[in-house]
């Protein structure tokens, strides 16, 4: 496909307020991540984008305008915020260099287009209730736990019962691979990493929040609005995967959602489907990015 950026041409005021305002968005999500790290203090919930994906917070605030977007460049410190890969400058204007992009990440960016376009049409499955994390902690003792500073919910026997009463239907290769050994064989599929395009479907949260990585990895393709988007569902859907999870994590200020219970499976299924949406929607926008620089699924 060839590319269809159209370009437009953004004066430095314009541009500033923007990269500005993108950095203030990023404090307010990353200021306390930061704040512990420096502490050597750590989060069960809110520290996990940081560690789970190989992003930084510093990462995540550097601003992109997206392609075909041309920056008006009026002092030094203008062309140096784009003295940086995969951008060119030129008679005072900064702009993504599609081209080398292309040429660096293309290959990549085909297969993140194939998953994306895959998982945007098939159908979402709403049944899994989140078992992925019991079957984490299966069998497991205290101190083999991941995260051994919290408490579980229920008691060990309690919580092995959850994950042999539930039909286990994990999607997720990347969630699937942290079972424990006796919990693999329990799960319905067994998804490999060169499955993802054939498996991943628009229910799975972890789904869903890999489009975070997805956005980063696609680098200033995607707009960085775009990007704080998915920050953003990820975030949201790392809250409902932890509060559906055996661990009790209400003295972190968060909520129970008790899946081994209806009324729990039934508060799971709502929220999950809410995600969902805003997952689809966000897929579209980033296959809109990839395709507007001449990107077809592989």
């Amino acid at each position: 496909m060839i590319s269809t950026v159209s370009r437009t041409t953004l004066p430095a005021a314009e541009w500033r307020a923007a990269r500005d305002a993108h950095a203030d968005r990023v404090a307010a999500r990353t200021d306390a991540h930061v704040a512990r790290r420096m502490r050597g203090e750590k989060h069960p919930v809110e520290d996990f984008l940081f560690t789970y994906y190989p992003f930084k917070a510093g990462q995540l605030a550097r601003w992109n305008p997206g392609p075909g977007v041309r920056l008006r460049l009026e002092t030094p410190a203008d062309a140096e915020c784009f003295d940086r890969r995969w951008y060119t400058v030129e008679d005072g204007l900064a702009e993504v260099d599609v081209a080398a992009w292309r040429s660096d990440r293309g290959d990549g960016a085909k297969f993140i287009a194939s998953l994306l376009k895959s998982t945007l049409h098939r159908e979402a499955n709403f049944g899994c209730f989140g078992i992925h994390e019991w079957a984490m902690v299966y069998r497991l003792s205290e101190e083999e736990r991941r995260h051994s500073q919290v408490p579980l919910r229920l008691s060990p026997a309690e919580t092995d019962a959850v994950v042999e009463g539930h039909r286990i239907q994990c999607s997720h290769h990347d969630a699937f691979r942290f079972f424990t050994p006796p919990a693999r064989p329990l799960n319905t599929l067994q998804p490999a990493r060169a499955d993802m395009v054939a498996n991943e479907q628009p229910g799975c949260l972890h789904a869903g929040m890999d489009l975070y990585k997805w956005a980063m990895k696609i680098g200033p393709i995607a707009p960085s609005d775009l990007v704080v988007d998915c920050f953003d569902l990820a975030m949201d859907i790392r809250i409902l995967d932890m509060e559906a999870s055996p661990y009790d994590l209400r003295a972190w200020g968060y909520g129970v959602v008790a899946i081994e219970t209806a009324a729990g499976k039934a508060e799971y299924m709502d929220r999950q489907k809410a995600f969902s949406g805003r997952a689809q929607s966000l897929r579209r926008r980033l296959l809109e990015a990839l395709e507007s620089v001449g990107i077809d699924p592989a």
